[in-house]
């Protein structure tokens, strides 16, 4: 398997976990979620961890989208540069849509967008670290398909 395949994969697996297994990256119980003992003493209660809520387009998740962006962008302008010159996509999902360079840009669009969304469910689902691990994965995979891109002109 090729690294850009390899790229193309886990992202998908990454994205079909994220949506069968949300309880799977819980990080603590629903805020509403009714209580199913009877109370007991003030000595007994052990102190509730408390979570930081932050809002979406806070300054680190747009520095992080920015970086999508670009990196995703990189990704597009090394990927149609090797088509171009009679290289081959090796990614099975992008070969399908990348015979065109609107359909290769619409892409990496949607992966961008996709990025951005995911991180927002995962916002408001209420798993922080999970909502900017999204995004450090796909600058992740992204940059590496930049370098085995470049590497392989």
């Amino acid at each position: 398997m090729t690294l850009r395949k390899i790229s193309g994969v886990s992202k998908m697996l990454g994205a079909i976990l994220a949506a069968i297994c949300p309880i799977a990256f819980a990080q603590g119980p629903a805020p509403d979620a009714p209580s199913r003992s009877i109370e007991p003493t003030s000595s007994l209660i052990a102190p509730q961890p408390t979570y930081e809520t932050h809002r979406f387009l806070d300054r680190e998740n747009r520095i992080l989208f920015v970086a999508v962006a670009a990196v995703n962008g990189a990704d597009f302008a090394v990927t149609r540069l090797n088509l171009e010159n009679g290289g081959h996509e090796l990614d099975p999902i992008v070969r399908v849509v990348g015979r065109s360079t609107p359909g290769l840009a619409a892409n990496f669009a949607a992966e961008t967008a996709g990025t951005i969304a995911l991180g927002y469910f995962c916002h408001k689902t209420g798993h922080h670290k999970l909502e900017r691990i999204v995004s450090f994965v796909n600058i992740g995979s992204s940059a590496t398909a930049v370098g085995f891109g470049l590497a392989h002109r």
